[in-house]
């Protein structure tokens, strides 16, 4: 039996950069930022879960009638960590094939294509012993990073705001970058300068 991936959509950050606005309901392409990340993790055919503080009601409401599952995170404020520990905790509890794998997406990465992620999946498939990691074509790693099933109770034990970095690090000799198409792996927008960039408008006063 092949092992199955499982996309983890971290979509519980407070948008503390944004000067009052959420980034995360940003349209891009139509579509609020959440929902087209959620989307394109849906194309590939994998299951997938998103992140949310539980008084996020917008975010809960673009997500309303989308197939997702969805994680409550109500220490989000403890940083990103809370979410890779309560996601990872929630696909854990379905009951998981030996080799299964995780997905970690962040969701204010506009960049993605369900093809690339596809193809991130297809290669866990092929060797699911290795972390596979998206990056640059000029060798700069990124996002999503692909965490086999041994490597789930390391993920559940991360702190702060560091994500899955301190994984990574430790089993470096484990990841595998694989150049994705243009800045996809590295494209993620934080502020309102970011955003007018990204969208080419003007930058917004501070």
């Amino acid at each position: 039996m092949r092992p199955d991936v499982h996309i983890l959509v971290l979509a519980a950050g407070a948008s503390s950069r944004m000067r009052g606005r959420d980034k995360l309901l940003q349209p891009v392409k139509g579509k609020p930022i959440l929902r087209l990340v959620s989307d394109l993790a849906l194309a590939t055919g994998a299951k997938v879960y998103v992140t949310l503080p539980p008084a996020a009601e917008a975010r809960h409401k673009v997500l309303a009638d989308s197939a997702v599952t969805i994680v409550a995170v109500p220490d989000a404020v403890l940083g990103m960590s809370r979410s890779i520990v309560r996601g990872v905790a929630a696909i854990a509890a379905g009951d998981p094939g030996p080799e299964d794998g995780v997905m970690i997406l962040p969701a204010d990465m506009p960049g993605f294509s369900a093809k690339a992620l596809a193809d991130l999946i297809s290669r866990f498939r092929a060797e699911p012993e290795l972390i596979w990691r998206g990056g640059t074509t000029d060798g700069t790693p990124g996002h999503p990073a692909l965490f086999p099933r041994d490597l789930w109770d390391d993920l559940q034990a991360v702190t702060g705001d560091e994500g899955g970095r301190s994984v990574l690090k430790r089993h470096a000799d484990r990841v595998r970058t694989v150049p994705l198409p243009g800045r996809m792996a590295v494209l993620d927008l934080d502020t309102p300068e970011d955003w007018a960039a990204y969208l080419g408008r003007p930058g917004p006063s501070a």
